[in-house]
């Protein structure tokens, strides 16, 4: 009688356990972005429009426009639900994210190991690489970085992101300003209040291509080796396998090469 009961007891934990697990997997599945997202027909999008040619806050029109704006369309497009794009800053990045204020930042992030520490990076969609902006009228004075780093030169960066820590680990002697407002810095340039302007190569060309005062140096041979991916919440695998493959399918059809041909070459 006592082994029955200890059988049946046994069996009824089983039963308990089993259906906890399958109650706790199904509320872990329900609790994805991918579902919140189809729920809410909407997907936010974080963005920082001062990253041009990637995220850009038109003054004009009141609209976001560049590489991953129009990306961050082709994934709504993919979802069936429309895209709204949710303002933040580069020291807020992943703040917002945490924070749940949007699905997904896209506005050329650079994938580093200490951002998929506390989120979740996709796939690559892009190579870039640290590189000087300067006025075309000193491209003989800074040709290299130990031209840049000496007393009495002006840097100027934004904070929070990755272009700020570069200069802050390589820049030893020369002066470094922190600017609020990135495009703003390629202005200063021009005007003379900063010197050079230390940013991803893809931004640099840019600014330089846009403002014939403007120089990029040497942009195929950059600083540093990365690139860019878009930002997710750390703990939702199942948003993440759907952003990778929609990624992969977009480089496979050839979608991401109409992008960068649109606003990057």
């Amino acid at each position: 009688m006592r082994s029955m009961r200890i059988r049946v007891f046994l069996s009824l934990w089983l039963v308990l356990a089993l259906t906890a697990a399958t109650a706790g997997l199904a509320q872990a599945q329900a609790a994805s972005h991918l579902d919140q997202i189809g729920q809410r027909g909407v997907l936010r999008v974080g963005t920082t429009g001062d990253f041009k040619p990637f995220s850009f806050l038109n003054p004009a029109t009141n609209e976001y426009e560049g590489h991953d704006i129009d990306a961050a369309k082709l994934l709504a497009e993919s979802l069936g639900v429309k895209a709204q794009f949710v303002k933040t800053t580069w020291p807020t990045l992943l703040k917002g994210l945490q924070d749940d204020q949007y699905d997904i930042a896209m506005t050329g992030i650079t994938r580093t190991l200490a951002r998929q520490r506390v989120a979740n990076l996709t796939h690559p969609y892009i190579n870039v690489g640290k590189s000087p902006l300067i006025r075309a009228a000193d491209r003989e004075r800074f040709k290299t970085l130990a031209d840049i780093d000496k007393p009495g030169v002006k840097i100027g960066v934004n904070p929070g992101g990755t272009n700020q820590r570069f200069v802050d680990a390589s820049i030893k002697q020369a002066t470094v300003l922190v600017i609020e407002k990135n495009l703003s810095i390629p202005e200063k340039i021009v005007a003379g209040e900063v010197d050079v302007m230390i940013t991803d190569n893809v931004e640099a060309m840019l600014m330089a291509k846009q403002e014939p005062r403007l120089f990029a140096v040497e942009p195929e041979n950059t600083y540093t080796k990365d690139d860019f991916g878009y930002l997710l919440p750390r703990d939702d695998q199942t948003w993440s396998n759907y952003v990778n493959l929609w990624l992969d399918l977009a480089k496979l059809k050839g979608d991401l090469a109409k992008l960068q041909q649109k606003w990057i070459r």
